[in-house]
């Protein structure tokens, strides 16, 4: 869980022992079919020479599936599924519900791991064989289209903001640093002309690129991020060749 939550443990007195185990995708798709509250199979647990031996068999109206195309006649997958036994290796695991509230509740602890793995059979090695080539197909296939498809989307050659974004930089690639003093230069005698600019026009006056040009005004100028010259760039004071509207008050005073 990536986020933090409560865990109801009011039932870990009686939270039961559980076992963990891995199953074939395709009996675990073959479990899905089955009704609900339906039989998926019956799992047996006996001894042999000192050793305990489980084996799950698969509901014999599970066991047939679909070819996938490969062939008209369905196939049969295997009904025994041997259990090989793992030992936890000092792991401590549990088994956690959630329900329609998100509320997290303990259910079990784990005391076996197993795997279950069918009995190979030419049944079976016919089911690995359609898995394998159905695998191999790609997800997604390029299809010709007779005629623009106009009722959900319409295909287009390239978008607004691709088109001006490449006009943007393929304007900018053209743009040579210039030396600094000359790029100081045009800009101090811009600002003679008008206090504020936007960064668009600054970039029409020299023509140098938009991050070159803002490390200079940086440097030099201020930049309104409100007020009524919002975005817009004027000199500092100690740059400037006139006074600010304040200043001019602070001297007639």
């Amino acid at each position: 869980m990536s986020q933090k939550a409560e865990v109801n443990l009011t039932g870990a007195k009686e939270s039961k022992n559980v076992w963990l185990v891995k199953v074939p995708k395709y009996l675990a798709q073959q479990w899905d079919k089955a009704t609900e509250n339906g039989e998926v199979g019956k799992i047996t647990i006996e001894k042999k020479h000192d050793k305990t031996q489980v084996c799950f068999s698969l509901d014999e109206e599970l066991t047939t599936v679909s070819a996938g195309g490969e062939s008209d006649s369905p196939l049969q997958v295997p009904r025994e599924h041997p259990f090989t036994m793992n030992s936890l290796g000092g792991q401590t695991m549990a088994v956690f519900s959630q329900d329609d509230k998100d509320e997290i509740s303990l259910e079990g602890m784990v005391v076996h791991r197993a795997e279950c793995r069918p009995v190979v059979t030419d049944n079976y090695m016919k089911l690995k064989k359609v898995q394998m080539k159905e695998s191999l197909k790609p997800q997604r296939l390029s299809q010709k289209l007779d005629r623009a498809i106009t009722t959900v989307f319409k295909p287009v050659a390239n978008h607004d903001f691709n088109v001006e974004y490449e006009k943007k930089k393929k304007s900018e690639g053209k743009m040579v640093r210039a030396e600094r003093q000359v790029v100081l230069d045009m800009l101090f005698a811009a600002f003679e002309k008008h206090q504020y600019y936007n960064i668009k026009d600054l970039v029409d006056i020299t023509k140098q690129p938009v991050t070159y040009l803002k490390e200079i005004m940086r440097e030099i100028g201020t930049y309104n991020s409100k007020g009524a010259h919002k975005s817009t760039w004027e000199l500092k004071a100690e740059y400037r060749h006139y006074h600010s509207a304040e200043e001019e008050e602070m001297q007639t005073a």
